[in-house]
């Protein structure tokens, strides 16, 4: 139903069709229409959870199939993922009263002398609208930076990126510093950025390579889905 003005009053949808319009107006970047939405379903009684995953989550996987395919591209990611964020500002501190449970938590960082962050923080933004708690380390992040992140957040995943050619190999100055203290086997180590590939993930020691953000957000589901069942298998 629209107002007089033309525009669609969200208000009207019934819950089905509102998720819906959630899910085109994060595909189009629609910062504003994600806040009220979220607003509304809250008020409605849903679980700041269910408004999470079955909205958000389900809107930023269909942007991430897209961005993957090619039909979408880096700037309009950029404007889904803002709108993203902008629903997840309404629902974080929420999320925390509830304890509502994270897919998995990460660390990503650009390494030490590169500071490109445009790849590192699409990444991020896709990881949070996968529902994975990120902790953004920024750029230029040398080993101990990134080994006291570690010991504060304990993640799961651990990202790095470069897109320098000269700034890749300290990648592995990372991986062994994580080796030498014992700890590698307690993170899945993704890595990704314009001149990487399989071939240099695989010789450093890194547990995948990510080509883009909508290839990381499945490769850590992946891994996520891997640790929690052997975690279910001991228990």
């Amino acid at each position: 139903m629209a107002n007089d003005a033309g525009e669609l009053d969200l208000n009207s949808l019934n819950d089905d069709d509102l998720v819906q319009q959630m899910h085109d107006d994060l595909y189009d970047g629609l910062k504003e229409e994600i806040e009220d939405a979220v607003n509304i379903l809250l008020k409605r009684g849903w679980t700041p959870y269910d408004v999470l995953t079955k909205a958000l989550v389900e809107g930023m996987r269909i942007v991430g199939i897209d961005f993957r395919d090619g039909i979408l591209f880096v700037p309009e990611v950029l404007l889904a993922a803002n709108a993203m964020k902008a629903g997840m500002f309404i629902l974080r501190p929420l999320l925390a009263e509830t304890g509502a449970p994270k897919v998995g938590k990460m660390i990503i960082g650009t390494v030490k002398g590169d500071i490109h962050d445009i790849g590192k923080n699409l990444v991020g933004m896709m990881m949070e609208g996968a529902g994975f708690e990120v902790v953004d380390l920024g750029i230029n992040n040398p080993v101990e930076k990134y080994l006291a992140a570690i010991d504060e957040h304990q993640p799961d995943i651990l990202g790095m990126s470069a897109l320098l050619t000269t700034t890749m190999p300290y990648m592995k100055v990372v991986i062994d510093a994580l080796i030498e203290k014992g700890i590698r086997a307690d993170h899945v180590v993704l890595v990704g950025g314009a001149p990487l590939n399989e071939a240099f993930a695989n010789s450093i020691g890194a547990d995948a390579y990510c080509r883009d953000a909508a290839v990381a957000v499945e490769t850590a589901k992946t891994f996520m889905a891997k640790r929690q069942g052997s975690a279910l298998a001991k228990a």
